[in-house]
């Protein structure tokens, strides 16, 4: 096999092939360290497969592993994916970092239709530049790790559903069913339909399976989607553990609607799509795993939190608890700002009436789900008060129409390596948009694990009633207090309104 750069220890201060940082890859390794899983990759030279941490086979001799810090390095050097552990179902371990934001949108297909001078324009950079980072940071090119994406999109398409051939092809990104299958059997060794199983589907729609780092609390995640979710659009169905979350899709041209629910004994969530949403398979599953925070490391945020005396008796009660994101950040964005100065449940009718008046019907196999949300252009060009009519102030009306105004501008569209100060002046720069707006729409819409609204009076009340003898927490105690909390400060923030339930 081929070496690599990117098989790097996990301690910065060690150097590729330092035997200190194989040790460390190796104990997680024997330990099958869930806390590990897509933070590293196992080649293993006896077989030519690369593995997970968490992969039940044998471990393998130290002398015949070499450890990758991403599946694309591991297949650059000439290893095939395990089909027993399945290294395509891998929660991502990304960074907010320049290379980490291109890998993000690479493994969303974004070099799919784009070639990578234009995607590189786009993003505010030069191909040399993109290259470099991505060599620098992972060991692989651009074209390599789209390559190695698409193929493991595919494998994951092969294994979970009854796609045809053509359509699995298109949906993972190549261009041809002939350029698929002759790279599928270059790279793997393998012709796609040997590893073809019959995928047991239920109902209408796609199944498809998301990993995440265990514990994962979904009864909480799914309590917070639903006090949230906009009637018409979205909801969530059944009781505790049984809950699943729906909501109608409009994605590139294509519409549809998706449902997610909970498989705890795999550690992963079930994603069920609706079958003319193949075309845009990739990028919705990479909203989906935004939105429901699959790549947190729980180990790692909890006990960072739990060091604080405040935070150690919530983290430690609701050790799974994630960050909700949101499918659309637009959507979010206009959520929030009907959300100012009301109730959670107010600003949930009046976003409800929003959908219902200015979206456009659809038809889903769910009946509470009728409507996709108004596109920007929509509520740019209405009138004021028209907007207003659902019962919001002029003011907020006119605030709604600059969001959407911002997000018809690219707004939302962040450049790679963006750091939250930025972003939070572009968001505040927009009339009506203050500071508690601003962190909580780049808390969930744009995922910056340190955005903390620490003007929320919710987040104030509570930790001055985990702090004896404190009776208040001002805005610029709690900012004070929250500094020991990053970078991890929005999931303190989530903790802080759980503790709410205890």
């Amino acid at each position: 096999m081929k070496t690599s750069a990117s098989h790097l220890p996990f301690s910065d201060s060690a150097r590729s092939g330092d035997e200190a940082g194989r040790q460390h890859y190796y104990r997680a390794l024997t330990a099958k360290d869930s806390r590990f899983d897509g933070v590293f990759f196992t080649g293993v030279s006896t077989t030519g497969i690369y593995c997970r941490p968490i992969c039940t086979v044998k471990t393998p001799r130290l002398s015949s592993c070499t450890f990758f810090k991403s599946a694309a390095a591991a297949e650059a050097a000439g290893y095939r994916p395990c089909l027993r552990c399945r290294p395509e179902l891998a929660p991502y371990a990304l960074q907010q970092n320049l290379a980490h934001a291109i890998w993000r949108q690479i493994a969303a297909g974004a070099l799919n239709e784009d070639g990578l001078e234009s995607f590189s324009a786009r993003i505010g950079l030069s191909s040399r530049q993109v290259r470099r980072v991505l060599l620098q940071e992972f060991g692989v090119s651009p074209v390599e790790l789209a390559q190695t994406q698409r193929l493991l999109f595919a494998k994951k398409l092969l294994q979970e559903t009854r796609l045809g051939m053509a359509e699995l092809a298109f949906a993972a990104g190549f261009g041809s069913v002939r350029r698929f299958n002759a790279l599928f059997q270059s790279r793997y060794q393998l012709a796609p339909g040997e590893i073809r199983r019959a995928a047991g589907q239920r109902g209408d729609g796609i199944l498809l399976r998301l990993a995440y780092r265990p514990p994962y609390d979904w009864e909480a995640v799914a309590a917070y989607l639903q006090g949230r979710a906009m009637p018409g659009l979205e909801c969530v169905t059944g009781q505790g553990g049984q809950r699943s979350y729906v909501r109608s899709v409009r994605l590139d041209g294509h519409e549809g609607w998706l449902q997610v629910s909970h498989c705890p004994e795999k550690n992963q969530l079930q994603l069920q799509v609706a079958p003319e949403l193949t075309p845009v398979l990739m990028p919705l599953l990479a909203r989906v795993r935004q939105q429901f925070d699959l790549e947190a490391n729980p180990s790692v945020i909890c006990q960072h939190l739990t060091a604080d005396s405040l935070l150690a008796p919530v983290v430690q009660r609701y050790p799974g608890l994630r960050v909700p994101g949101a499918f659309d950040s637009f959507e979010l964005a206009i959520r929030a700002v009907l959300g100012q100065q009301v109730s959670v449940a107010g600003a949930t009718t009046v976003a409800g009436r929003l959908v219902q008046r200015f979206g456009t019907p659809c038809t889903t196999p769910f009946p509470a789900i009728t409507h996709h949300f108004p596109e920007p252009a929509t509520l740019a060009a209405l009138p004021p008060e028209v907007l207003a009519g659902i019962g919001i102030p002029g003011a907020r009306a006119a605030s709604l129409q600059q969001v959407a105004r911002f997000a018809l501008d690219g707004g939302f569209e962040l450049a790679p390596g963006s750091t939250l100060e930025q972003v939070l002046a572009k968001l505040k720069a927009i009339r009506g948009v203050g500071e508690w707006t601003a962190q909580y729409i780049a808390m969930r819409a744009l995922r910056f694990p340190d955005a903390f609204p620490a003007g929320d009076l919710g987040l104030q009340k509570t930790a001055a009633a985990l702090h004896p003898g404190h009776p208040r927490c001002t805005e610029k105690q709690l900012l004070a207090r929250a500094s020991d909390w990053s970078p991890w400060r929005s999931y303190a923030a989530l903790w802080l309104w759980q503790s709410l339930s205890m």
